[in-house]
């Protein structure tokens, strides 16, 4: 099946989406643009919103509002730690279930696939100098996959990890979940630290599973797709940013 790949940037978001569907795409393209004006627009009135570490229990008209919400409150951490997740899962939605879909932003995935996907994840520039990537698969999805690192990229943690992957229900959920056990992983005592996290990861609901590395320890829990090698350079593959590679055969679509 011919997949088309599109990447483009909208303020703050990098997103790159990947389906057989050209109209899916620019259906997820138009959801981000609308989804963001009325993000901008209830922030306006609400700051706390934006500025707060702490949940915020709301119930709005607005959907991007409410999956912020409710991930703040069940994760533990402020609704803007949700906010590209929500982005990402409300695209998705958008595009309305081709055989191949995929939403990429910032690092936040979400992923409905018929047709099985190689993910690499960037782990950091550690020891262990990880080439793995997961194989997402129809039985697999709907899933979401979030990413947040101490070491390396542009977000916000208290903690110390160089990755921590969270595979769960919704990419909002998995972007929150991802900021709130990342910083559990704090400590001198490296195994405890990642031990310690990874226990606050399956008190989360609707978390599948967590990957955690720090340094030249690892860990993991829950249910994890498949594992795969990847060959080569992995750092050159991600153009060495908190990102994921898209392995396999893709047209362009510009």
């Amino acid at each position: 099946m011919k997949k088309y790949k599109y990447h483009f940037l909208e303020q703050e978001s990098d997103v790159t989406l990947i389906s057989e569907s050209k109209s899916a795409i620019l259906k997820a393209k138009e959801s981000l643009a609308s989804n963001r004006l009325i993000l901008e627009q209830f922030i306006k009135k609400n700051d706390k919103f934006l500025t707060s570490f702490l949940p915020i229990k709301i119930k709005t008209e607005f959907e991007i509002i409410n999956l912020m919400s409710e991930a703040s409150v069940v994760c533990d951490v402020g609704p803007m730690a949700a906010v590209a997740g929500a982005f990402a899962d409300l695209m998705l939605q958008s595009m309305n279930s081709p055989e191949v879909a995929l939403v990429e932003n910032g690092g936040e995935i979400a992923i409905e696939t018929k047709e099985t996907l190689k993910i690499a994840l960037f782990a950091g520039y550690n020891q262990l100098n990880l080439n793995l990537g997961f194989l997402i698969q129809e039985k697999d999805c709907p899933i979401g996959i979030g990413t947040s690192s101490a070491t390396i990229g542009h977000a916000i943690s208290l903690g110390q990890a160089d990755a921590v992957t969270i595979f769960a229900t919704t990419a909002t959920l998995a972007d929150g979940a991802a900021t709130r056990v990342a910083n559990e992983v704090k400590g001198a005592d490296i195994e405890k630290s990642i031990k310690d996290a990874l226990d606050v990861a399956e008190n989360i609901e609707g978390v599948k599973g967590a990957f955690i590395c720090r340094e030249d320890k690892v860990g993991q829990v829950g249910n994890l797709p498949s594992f795969f090698k990847i060959e080569g350079n992995k750092t050159q593959i991600l153009n060495d940013k908190l990102d994921t590679a898209f392995l396999g055969e893709y047209e362009i679509f510009d």
